[in-house]
C-alpha cells in the first residue's frame, strides 16, 4: 500500500482519467500540468470574446470508456438539452458543389447490413461504384496484409477515385488525421469494423454541448491537489534491489523535487523522452518513430440563426466536416492540415467561408460577423504501418505511461486517451497493492 501520494504528470484526458481511476482505487493523487489550462488537446479557451473548443472533438457511441468517464462526472447523453449530444441512429449529411445534399442513414437492421441500403442508394456514386463500396465495407471484416497502407488496401478492393472522395476520405481522414496512403490498413480496418460492422449503433455521432474545459475542470475537482503551470522536466531515480530503477522524486522546472511513491507520465512521446532522458533504461523504445499531423479549426459567426443540418461532411474540400455550434456559429474542421496550418488566420477564415458558401446557399447572402482560427500543429500521431506503440508499464514498476498514442488498440482519439489513463492507473495499482 502506498504511504505517500501518486503523481500524475499531464492534465489531458489521459492524465485526468488516470487520476480519477487512482482515486477510485483509494490513492492520494496530485496532478502536475505545465499549462494554465486543463484538458490538454481537448480543452477550450476564449477567442474573439467567445469560449471555443480547441478543435471540434467528436466521439462515437462505440467510445464506451470515454462516455463512461464523462458520465462519471455527471455529463449525460440522454434528455433534451443534455450536455452531451449523441445520435439516436447513425446519420451523416454530405455536401458537394453543384449537388443536392446526400444523407447516409442507418436502416433498422442488424450490423453490418444496417448501412448497405444507404450505400446502395448513395446519390454521389454510380451503381457499379455503390456495389464496389458495399462489398469493400463487408470485406473490412478480414485482416489486412502485413505492412499494408489503407490506400493499397483500397486499390486491392477496387475502390475508384470517386469512391474514395465520396466515402473513404470524408470518414477515414478525420478519424485518423492523416492521408490514406500514410496510415496502416490495420488501423483503418479497426475503425471501420468497430464503428460500422460490429454493432448497428456503434457509429452514432456525439459531441459535447458544453466547453470541453468544463469537463476537464469537473475531473480536476475530484483530485486531491492540482498544480497548474508546473512543468515536469525529469525524474530522480535510484538503484533498487537487483539493480532495478527506483523512483525517488519528480523534478519540476523550477528545480523543486517532489517526493512521490509512483508517477503516471501522461505526456506525448517527445516530452516523455525529455523527462526520462534515457527511455531505453525504462525499456521504452521507438519514441522517435512517432510523427504528428496538425488539425486546424476555423470558427465563423453569421447573422443567421440556424442552417438546419447540425453537422455535415464536405466532399472535395480542405474542410472535411462542419458543425453548427450555436446560433450563427459554425466550426469548420480541417484534418491532416499540413498545407494550411501555417497560413494566416484571415486567409483561413476566407477559405472556409468560401467552401461553405459553395455548398450552403443560405450563406451566400448572409453577413459574416467575424471569424477566428485555432490550430494544433501536433494534434495526433500518424498511425503508419509497423509503428510500435508501448504499453503502460516500464522497467520501473513505480513509473507508468499514458496517452492516446500508447498501445490501446485505438487510434489517437479521446477514447484512446481515457483507455490509456485507466490502464496506466490499474497497472500502477497492481504494483502498489490496491487493484480491484
Amino acid at each position: 500500500m502506498a504511504a505517500g501520494p501518486v503523481a500524475v504528470v499531464g492534465g489531458g484526458l489521459a492524465g485526468l482519467s488516470a487520476a480519477l481511476e487512482l482515486k477510485r482505487l483509494g490513492f492520494e493523487v496530485e496532478l502536475l500540468e505545465r499549462s494554465r489550462l486543463l484538458g490538454g488537446k481537448a480543452t477550450s479557451f476564449e477567442v474573439a470574446g467567445v469560449e471555443v473548443d480547441n478543435g471540434q472533438h467528436v466521439y462515437l457511441a462505440c467510445c464506451t470508456e470515454l462516455v463512461d468517464f464523462m458520465q462519471q462526472l455527471g455529463y449525460v447523453c440522454s434528455g433534451e438539452g443534455a450536455p452531451l449530444f449523441l445520435q439516436e441512429r447513425f446519420e451523416a449529411v454530405l455536401l458537394a458543389r453543384g449537388r443536392r445534399p446526400a444523407r447516409l442513414r442507418a436502416a433498422p437492421l442488424p450490423a453490418p447490413w444496417h448501412l448497405l441500403p444507404a450505400l446502395l442508394r448513395y446519390p454521389y456514386l454510380d451503381p457499379m461504384s455503390r456495389l464496389q463500396l458495399g462489398r469493400a465495407v463487408l470485406d473490412a471484416r478480414q485482416p489486412a496484409r502485413p505492412g499494408e497502407t489503407f490506400a493499397l488496401w483500397l486499390a486491392r478492393h477496387h475502390q475508384s477515385a470517386a469512391v474514395r472522395r465520396a466515402f473513404w476520405e470524408p470518414f477515414l481522414v478525420p478519424a485518423l488525421n492523416a492521408p490514406l496512403h500514410e496510415v496502416s490498413a490495420e488501423t483503418a480496418l479497426f475503425v471501420i469494423s468497430t464503428a460500422f460492422l460490429r454493432d448497428a449503433g456503434a457509429a452514432r455521432f456525439g459531441y459535447a454541448r458544453v466547453p470541453l474545459a468544463r469537463i476537464a475542470e469537473a475531473a480536476a475537482h475530484r483530485i486531491d491537489r492540482v498544480h497548474l503551470r508546473t512543468p515536469v522536466v525529469g525524474l530522480q531515480m535510484d538503484v533498487g534491489p537487483a539493480g532495478a530503477p527506483l523512483l525517488r522524486r519528480v523534478i519540476a522546472e523550477d528545480g523543486r523535487a517532489r517526493r512521490y511513491d509512483a508517477v503516471v507520465l501522461a505526456v506525448p512521446p517527445a516530452r516523455l523522452k525529455r523527462i526520462l532522458r534515457r527511455p531505453e533504461a525504462f525499456c521504452i523504445f521507438g519514441l522517435d518513430d512517432f510523427q504528428t499531423a496538425p488539425i486546424v479549426d476555423v470558427h465563423l459567426w453569421y447573422d443567421v440563426s440556424t442552417l438546419g443540418f447540425g453537422f455535415a461532411a464536405l466532399l472535395d474540400s480542405p474542410v472535411q466536416w462542419v458543425f453548427e455550434k450555436g446560433p450563427g456559429y459554425i466550426c469548420c474542421s480541417m484534418s491532416a492540415a499540413d498545407r494550411y496550418v501555417s497560413r494566416p488566420a484571415s486567409e483561413l477564415v476566407d477559405l472556409c467561408h468560401g467552401e461553405l458558401a459553395a455548398v450552403l446557399p443560405a450563406l451566400r447572402n448572409a453577413t459574416r460577423l467575424r471569424g477566428a482560427a485555432t490550430r494544433d500543429r501536433e494534434a495526433t500521431f500518424v498511425p503508419r504501418p509497423g509503428l510500435r506503440r508501448p504499453g503502460p508499464t516500464t522497467a520501473c514498476p513505480q513509473v507508468v505511461i499514458a496517452g492516446a498514442w500508447t498501445d490501446t488498440g485505438w487510434p489517437a482519439t479521446m477514447e484512446s486517451a481515457v483507455r490509456s489513463g485507466r490502464a496506466a492507473a490499474r497497472a500502477l495499482a497492481a504494483h502498489l497493492g490496491k487493484s480491484d
